[in-house]
């Protein structure tokens, strides 16, 4: 079979999306399953990420959140049998792509989909919402009576931020790149206040870390996606005086101890159970076949589309 896979090259500009084909194992681990991939989506590959942590490959398998059926489970499976349906993210190490027909994964990596919940739905939004509990929960201690800044609010880990700040009980301030984002966040209810950028470059531009650290009230909490992000002795000692806090938000943490499965399973299931009854809402694009997952993921990873879905015709 047919799997996505990103052809690394000497710099992160030179790498390539191509088409190859792969085995999936005959023969199953004791806690693995084998799943039919219904519907995958494409998201952004951090290659700097791939190569810190020296997998030594040339080809990194693209396409990690998958929901599908399970086909077949392994002498020691316990969550899961023949026929369930089931969404989780591919750890960070698999060497399948989730465009596959069908993909083996550990039981640890995923959770039961319920009935309702679509499979667009739950392949998008399983990446995101596990970001935004991560971001939300576990780093910024959100609490009811909270104030919430979500920089780009209309991008789908922003849209489920909103949601599930909004669940319990916080007060949202977001950011919108362009009218047709902002006119999308004056559709969400309970409404939002909005920041609106008028500059067209706004998509290429960071808010200045001064702004943000003005901003962030006694005891409060910046979390950020910003790899790179240096701070000066005045920035810090001005964190200091709030007693404020600095966390990078990186989800992928979660596959990375053995200790922390139980809680990492906890998360996608609350995730799908709210997606299931309206709580969290995804803000999605129609899906697209097979045959444009190469271009899909070029203009995903070139940050000319947030996302994009594939289905298994």
């Amino acid at each position: 079979m047919k799997g996505l896979y990103c052809k690394l090259g000497e710099t992160a500009a030179d790498a390539k999306f191509v088409v190859r084909e792969t085995n999936v194992p005959s023969a199953l681990g004791s806690n693995q399953v084998k799943v039919q991939v219904k519907a995958c989506a494409l998201s952004p590959l951090d290659i700097k990420l791939h190569e810190d942590l020296k997998f030594q490959r040339d080809l990194v398998p693209v396409g990690r959140e998958i929901v599908g059926i399970v086909l077949q489970v392994g002498p020691k499976v316990t969550f899961f049998q023949p026929d369930d349906e089931v969404v989780g993210i591919l750890p960070l190490d698999t060497a399948m792509s989730g465009l596959c027909d069908a993909v083996v994964i550990n039981e640890h990596h995923l959770v039961q989909k319920p009935e309702k919940l679509s499979w667009v739905e739950a392949a998008g939004a399983i990446r995101d919402g596990l970001r935004a509990y991560t971001a939300l929960h576990t780093l910024a201690r959100m609490a009811s009576g909270h104030t919430l800044l979500v920089l780009d609010g209309a991008s789908p880990f922003g849209v489920l931020s909103i949601q599930l700040a909004h669940y319990h009980g916080v007060k949202v301030l977001a950011s919108a790149l362009s009218s047709e984002d902002q006119k999308f966040l004056e559709q969400l209810r309970p409404s939002v206040v909005r920041l609106h950028e008028e500059e067209p470059e706004a998509r290429c531009l960071l808010p200045y870390k001064h702004d943000i650290i003005t901003l962030i009230g006694v005891g409060g909490h910046w979390v950020t996606t910003e790899q790179n992000l240096q701070l000066d002795p005045p920035d810090s000692r001005s964190l200091f005086l709030k007693a404020a806090s600095l966390s990078f938000l990186n989800e992928e943490v979660w596959g990375a101890s053995s200790a922390r499965q139980g809680r990492y399973l906890h998360i996608m299931k609350d995730i799908v159970e709210k997606l299931s009854t309206g709580t969290l809402r995804p803000q999605l694009e129609d899906p697209v076949p097979l045959y444009d997952a190469t271009v899909s993921m070029e203009m995903v990873q070139k940050n000319q589309v947030r996302k994009r879905l594939v289905i298994q015709l």
